[in-house]
């Protein structure tokens, strides 16, 4: 079977754009979650998110008019932006451009997102309800499907490999990276651009999740630390905005074109709990399945991992079915496998967040530091044994690690990624 492996990265979070900036604050243990000034959450439980800055808020925020003309940018909603903005600079670290037409038909685009366009499609029906359908845009429905992100990245780059974009809420954006994968391994695509993207901050989403009392409420007026992953008192996620892409490309391919390679996807597995709507099952069962999967596919076992960086969301179930499934694949394990979960950080971006965090892990791989939890002041007991890296990164060489994500729905989805 074909490999895989990684030759790009490309980021934008809310701890910045452009992967050095974010990974030397994630590295950092800063923040990026703040009041929420784009509407009036006044009125809500959840008050804070994790925003993507731009430009003039902060030296690496994100820059739309460097990616997308004015009248792009009107077409289209925010996580298009995003994901536009994640795709050029991921392309460009690869060294990546289809010139002849085979180069663009064996390069193929999978970006996925949880929601899509919500702002757009909430500001569509407003105007419509206001104004009469007559002022509806032409381009109202391109800007909010959950596919054009990786339509307006296959046709601004001239990808005509194969496109997809699943929409299976929080597992989204790595669910694309191991469909990616699969592609490539199966001899229909030579290279992916792969990853996820999301921007759906909107009262109306912070009301419905408010609602089903899944996001925090006790530390609005301290929201550096109110993401708690892990932490005994967590009380629920932040949502934050944001793109992850990674360019996935056959081993053969990227070694005769000279690409620099960053890690090998050595492992992908995806599961269904059959379970709840919103709740993962309390064992952990289906989480627990994807990542035995995701282990049997690379030819690993649990003594092999190194670091997980882990789904966790600060939800105290959410929270608990991880850990139980953690705690039962590690079974015996100690200090010498390190978890974390990144969004203590950021927040919770939804259907990017898998990619995101992917990028998270292959740095680590890369740099020799695992990424911290922020917030951990009293770690679950569950989780005690095992080196939990609360502040800041850790120095310690790993060879494999194991990120995970889960959804609504029931859906699970686990990666390996390994060293060279």
């Amino acid at each position: 079977m074909r490999r895989v492996v990684v030759t790009g990265l490309g980021i934008v979070s809310p701890l910045g754009t452009g992967v050095e900036a974010f990974w030397k604050r994630v590295a950092a243990g800063e923040n990026g979650i703040r009041r929420i000034t784009r509407f009036d959450a006044s009125d809500l439980a959840c008050q804070i998110a994790g925003v993507v800055p731009s430009k003039e808020e902060d030296p690496h925020g994100f820059d739309v008019d460097a990616v997308m003309d004015p009248r792009e940018q009107r077409r289209s909603d925010r996580f298009i932006q995003f994901a536009m903005g994640a795709a050029t600079e991921a392309l460009a670290h690869a060294g990546w451009a289809p010139k002849t037409d085979l180069e663009k038909e064996r390069t193929g685009t999978i970006i996925g997102t949880g929601v899509g366009g919500f702002p757009a499609m909430i500001a569509g029906t407003r105007l419509v309800d206001e104004k009469g359908p007559r002022r509806a845009s032409p381009f109202l429905v391109p800007s909010f499907l959950a596919n054009l992100a990786a339509g307006q990245v296959s046709i601004r780059h001239g990808l005509k490999g194969p496109l997809g974009a699943p929409v299976t809420a929080c597992a989204a954006s790595l669910q694309a990276i191991g469909d990616a994968a699969r592609l490539i391994r199966g001899g229909e695509a030579d290279v992916m651009v792969a990853g996820g993207a999301e921007a759906c901050i909107d009262k109306i989403s912070y009301a419905g999740f408010c609602a089903a009392k899944a996001m925090s409420s006790r530390r609005n007026d301290d929201p550096a630390h109110a993401s708690r992953p892990f932490d005994q008192d967590r009380d629920g996620f932040i949502m934050g905005e944001g793109a992850g892409v990674l360019i996935l490309e056959e081993y053969e391919h990227a070694k005769a074109r000279g690409a620099i390679i960053l890690a090998e996807v050595s492992g992908y597995g995806t599961s269904a709990d059959a379970y709840h709507v919103t709740a993962s099952s309390p064992d952990g069962e289906g989480g627990l399945r994807a990542m035995c999967l995701a282990l049997a596919s690379s030819g690993l076992t649990p003594g092999d991992i190194g670091y997980v960086n882990a789904h966790s969301t600060s939800t105290p179930v959410g929270d608990a079915a991880e850990i139980a499934a953690l705690t039962t694949l590690f079974e015996g394990r100690g200090k010498d496998l390190a978890v974390s979960s990144s969004k203590s950080m950021f927040g919770h971006l939804l259907g990017a967040a898998g990619a995101v965090e992917a990028i998270a892990c292959i740095k680590a791989l890369t740099s020799g530091l695992l990424p911290p939890s922020r917030n951990l002041d009293t770690p679950d007991e569950a989780m005690s044994r095992f080196e939990m890296i609360p502040g800041k990164a850790m120095a310690r060489d790993v060879s494999h690690v194991l990120t995970n994500g889960f959804g609504f729905g029931g859906v699970n989805a686990s990666a390996v990624f390994s060293k060279l």
